[in-house]
Parts: C-alpha cells; sequence; structure tokens
C-alpha cells in the first residue's frame, strides 16, 4: 500500500527502512530538497508501531511512504521505492541509506552527474559522523572474493578486481535502472550493491565517485549490534558470508567458484572481525553467523552447480 501526495519529481531519494523511525527523522529530515524532488520511504515491516511512526513522520514531511506488509530486504525494498518513484515521473534515483545524510548542495552534484550520462552509477564520497573516509570507490579482488577500498590498488597492483559503488548512497538514471532490473533480491541483504555494480558494467554502463559531492555515515547505524558499538549484528555476519558465494555462482566460472570456495573459512573470519576480537569473547552470535553463513553458501553453490 501506498500513502502520500503525488507532484511528478525530475529525481527522487528513496529510504528503505526497517526499524529505522528514528534514523529517518535524524537523518533524512535534515535533508534540504527542492519542489524538484520526491522522497519515497519504504518501510519495512517490522513491528505495528513502528509502522505508524514511519506512517506519522511520512506524513508531517510530504514524503511518500510505501508500507510493505513485509519484510523486502534492502533489494527488495529499493525495487519497491524504485518502481513507486517512476510511477511518478522521476528521471534519477537517489538511494541513500537511513543512517546517512547528504546535504543540498552534494546532491544536486550526484543528481547531476546521473542526469547527465544515463550510463553512470555515480557515488558521493562518504565520510563517517567524525570526518573519517567511509567510502571512496571500492574493488572486488576476484582472486578470492576479498572487497577492500580503492586507496588499497597501490598495494596489489595487478590483481584482478572490479570496481563496484556502495549501496549506501547512489545516483543511477531510471533508464539505467529499469535495463538493469534493479536489485537481484536473492541477495535480500549485503553484496546486492556490488552485485548490481557488475551487472552495470556488464552493460556498457560506468562507475563514478563524484568529488563534489560528499555523504556522511552514521557508524552506529543500521547493522552496528548496538548504537556507536564496532560490533555488527549477526545478520551483517550472516548474509555478508552467505552471499558471497551467491555472487561467486551468479558471476564466476567453475574456477573461479572453486578459487572462492577455497577461501571462504579466511575470509568469513575477515568479516566476523570487522566487528573486533573482544566480540567473540562475549557473544556466541557472530561465531553461529560464520557457521551458518558458510554453511547456506556452499549449499547454494552445491545446488547451482548440481
Amino acid at each position: 500500500m501506498t500513502d502520500g501526495p503525488g507532484a511528478p519529481p525530475s529525481f527522487a531519494v528513496i529510504v528503505v527502512s526497517f526499524g529505522s523511525s528514528g534514523l529517518l527523522r535524524r537523518n533524512l529530515a535534515a535533508i534540504d530538497l527542492s519542489a524538484e524532488a520526491a522522497v519515497v520511504v519504504v518501510d519495512c515491516f517490522s513491528d505495528a508501531a513502528e509502522r505508524e511512526r514511519v506512517r506519522a513522520l511520512a506524513r508531517e514531511r510530504g514524503w511518500e511512504a510505501v508500507l510493505l506488509d513485509d519484510n523486502a530486504g534492502f533489494g527488495g525494498g529499493m525495487n519497491a521505492g524504485a518502481a513507486r518513484a517512476i510511477e511518478r515521473g522521476a528521471r534519477v534515483l537517489v538511494a541513500i541509506n537511513p543512517d546517512a545524510s547528504i546535504d543540498p548542495r552534494s546532491l544536486s552534484a550526484l543528481v547531476a552527474a546521473a542526469d547527465a550520462d544515463p550510463m553512470l552509477l555515480a557515488s558521493p564520497r562518504i565520510v563517517s559522523s567524525t570526518g573519517e573516509p567511509w567510502f571512496a570507490g571500492a574493488d572486488l579482488y576476484l582472486d578470492d572474493g576479498v572487497t577492500r577500498g580503492a586507496a588499497a590498488r597501490e598495494r596489489f597492483p595487478g590483481a584482478a578486481r572490479r570496481e563496484w559503488a556502495t549501496g549506501a548512497c547512489f545516483a543511477i538514471s531510471t533508464e539505467l535502472w529499469e535495463r538493469l532490473g534493479g536489485f537481484d533480491e536473492e541477495f535480500f541483504l549485503y553484496w546486492e550493491d556490488i552485485d548490481l555494480s557488475q551487472r552495470a558494467l556488464g552493460l556498457g554502463a560506468r562507475l563514478e565517485l563524484v568529488e563534489a559531492a560528499v555523504a556522511t555515515h552514521d557508524a552506529g547505524g543500521t547493522h552496528a549490534a548496538a548504537p556507536g558499538a564496532r560490533a555488527k549484528s549477526e545478520l551483517y555476519y550472516y548474509w555478508n558470508i552467505r552471499n558471497r558465494l551467491l555472487f561467486a555462482v551468479k558471476h564466476l566460472d567453475a574456477d573461479g567458484v572453486r578459487r572462492w570456495q577455497r577461501s571462504a573459512p579466511r575470509v568469513a573470519l575477515g568479516v566476523v572481525l570487522r566487528g573486533g576480537r573482544r566480540q567473540l569473547l562475549t557473544t556466541a552470535g557472530p561465531w553461529r553467523a560464520y557457521v551458518r553463513g558458510l554453511r547456506d553458501g556452499r549449499r547454494i553453490v552445491g545446488e547451482r552447480a548440481a
């Protein structure tokens, strides 16, 4: 179901929320948007009280609310929001996480880049709330499926790699979005942005970091185990570990899939250690996600290879 007004926008800002009404009020409501923009908030159902908070906030701010009956994940939520924005006539789609914000000048630069080149997937530089770099381009290394920031390229000269753009904030023309068919909802959470990037490159599109655009990412946002904590949620670990192998079977040849399977335990441990070592002594969640993610990822490989 949808709530909200319907004026034709030139671009739309789309946010997927799951229990994130507080972040929406703090971050999205602070973005000063022009009359040419629409805001589409997709609420993946978490509970009735949260649903009402999102509905009320959308009415208060004049946002369009797309209210899903269940949790469709990030990819499914973005697809639903993009479909509504396209119905309203948006030429450019801007995705931004609930735990991120962007100033009007940066938003304009991002939209202008995607509007000028319909075969461009445009990203801002993203910094943390303390100003530390969070995203300035990223690469997927094809030998073992490790992801690293663009700053690591000098340390790995000659390595086979492909660029990818984070789903935390990006702009894309509706033309390119529709050619891609949006996000692959099989990923549910994490790696869907890497998959989208690879499919975009396969169509001849370009990925570009728009230097004039800067977004801020709240490190205590949607996937931390607790606000401000370094440790991530069990879901973060699980879907990152599982979806790495799902990506492999969708994009690599048989030799590549075997390489990624061999390196899976090591890479999965690296994912878990993003939350630090202390968590491993205090909770079973990271270990549970490690085991389940590897198990389900290998099951996918086995099923697809059969």
